[in-house]
């Protein structure tokens, strides 16, 4: 059974929260707009936008914020993940966002990629992360 089949999220309102949130996004430099939502495992929705600098590398991409939303308002792990661009078109974290996705995920988490639907461990085969860090220990 893939992804998608195993998937109960209602993928169209996911995509309106992170189209929602590319309109506070701080973009004065790219002026592209990029918003990410997520669903937590305690049934919280979240939100991020991106946060440009002018000192380009400075910059915060969408899921940087989403994750410090996600500890700002009582952790947990992400279960469900979309973000898009200011048209609504969903794209595909780059995989420094994947790495950091990963490190929040909850195991088997679905993403909405430009591909369809597919689980963390397929957009980011072989990751190293905490649970790397746990098996190690024991």
């Amino acid at each position: 059974m893939s992804a998608a089949e195993r998937d109960p999220v209602d993928w169209d309102t996911l995509r309106a929260i992170a189209l929602e949130a590319t309109r506070h996004a701080y973009v004065p430099y790219s002026k592209f707009p990029v918003g990410a939502a997520a669903i937590v495992d305690d049934g919280r929705v979240i939100s991020g936008c991106n946060v440009e600098n002018a000192s380009y590398g400075l910059s915060l991409c969408a899921e940087c914020a989403l994750v410090s939303s996600l500890h700002m308002t009582g952790g947990g792990r992400l279960v469900a993940f979309t973000c898009v661009n200011g048209n609504g078109d969903t794209i595909m974290p780059c995989g420094r966002c994947r790495q950091l996705l990963f490190e929040h995920s909850a195991p088997g988490m679905v993403l909405e990629t430009v591909s369809g639907i597919r689980t963390i461990d397929e957009v980011i085969p072989d990751a190293f992360g905490p649970r790397t860090l746990e098996e190690y220990r024991q």
